[in-house]
């Protein structure tokens, strides 16, 4: 396909879609970013994102099909990021993932099929695949759900690549592995460690510290839907995004404390514990395929990444600081 030129992100208040826009926005690209209405008018973490003021915004709910068919009018490409994250949640409300994930899915593809969208890019997650059987974990490793959030996402993958099969729907599908850097949900580890010692906190309240996860820095994972947006090699194939290198959590958290320059002492948190049937153990990615369909690499390293994600949780005012980035 040609350059993308108008494009809608849905999810642009959130963590990933509003660096997405960002990224968007300096390659010169027309951006309708889609985020989850509000009565208040807020625009989630939009409203922090450079050149937000020459992104045009509408606010919908994926679960309404209306709002999405209007969002996809004059589009030519789509990054769908919108969806209900996080494990704990799905297991006390997992219709609720069900109805956003899958459903909001099917009520977007649906959308760009009746637009004539050319170039629809889906986020999966690396949570699709429970624990490793085998590591690295490329492409055709086995889907085994370990949460209502993780069989959403499979089913919303399925569905999508469905499509494809049967329809030609022009998708391609993404899937990063562990995203961290500024403007992340105070539940993920990253941020909620830094914020806990930033806080001034020397005994760490975490859940399990013992799983191995691998790491990718917002920007570098916003590039890589970039690079996938402009391939059309990558249509029908799911691709993933990762460092291909993994770090024990604990391990994650004595660098961030030494970065910090202080020492730090571990407590479990039991609030945090996923329950022992729920856990992934390890995920390693292999990017084998993003570099050579996509010519796409991580170029920011882990310290490096840790160490920006740390400057900006410093300029948190005090007060989330004491709470909701450090709880």
């Amino acid at each position: 396909m040609s350059e993308p030129r108008r494009v809608l992100v849905t999810g642009a208040g959130g963590f990933i879609g509003s660096h997405l826009v960002e990224r968007c926005v300096e390659l010169g690209w027309e951006v309708r970013a889609f985020v989850h209405y509000r009565s208040d008018g807020g625009r989630g973490w939009l409203a922090e994102a450079r050149g937000a003021a020459a992104v045009e915004v509408t606010a919908g709910d994926v679960r309404d099909p209306d709002s999405l068919r209007r969002a996809c009018r004059g589009i030519d490409t789509v990054f769908h990021l919108a969806a209900l994250v996080g494990v704990p949640y799905s297991f006390e409300s997992p219709l609720a993932y069900v109805r956003t994930n899958v459903e909001g899915t099917c009520h977007l593809l649906e959308a760009c099929r009746d637009a004539s969208v050319a170039n629809i890019v889906l986020t999966s997650t690396s949570e699709t695949y429970g624990t490793a059987r085998a590591v690295p974990i490329d492409e055709l490793h086995p889907a085994a759900a370990h949460s209502p959030y993780a069989a959403s996402k499979i089913a919303a993958d399925q569905l999508a690549l469905s499509l494809h099969r049967a329809q030609g729907l022009p998708v391609k599908i993404v899937r990063p592995f562990n995203a961290y850097g500024p403007r992340q949900s105070p539940r993920a580890v990253i941020p909620n460690a830094i914020a806990q010692i930033a806080s001034g906190r020397r005994v760490l309240a975490l859940g399990n510290v013992e799983p191995r996860r691998d790491f990718t820095f917002v920007t570098d994972l916003a590039e890589g839907f970039v690079t996938a947006a402009r391939c059309d090699a990558a249509i029908g194939e799911a691709i993933h995004l990762g460092s291909g290198e993994e770090v024990r959590i604990a391990d994650l958290v004595r660098k961030i404390a030494a970065l910090m320059g202080v020492d730090v002492e571990i407590a479990r948190d039991e609030r945090r514990v996923r329950r022992e049937a729920a856990e992934v153990d390890r995920l390693v990615c292999d990017a084998s395929r993003a570099r050579s369909l996509l010519g796409w690499a991580p170029h920011v390293k882990l310290e490096a990444g840790l160490e920006r994600t740390i400057e900006w949780i410093r300029t948190l005012p005090a007060a989330d600081l004491r709470g909701e980035y450090a709880v």
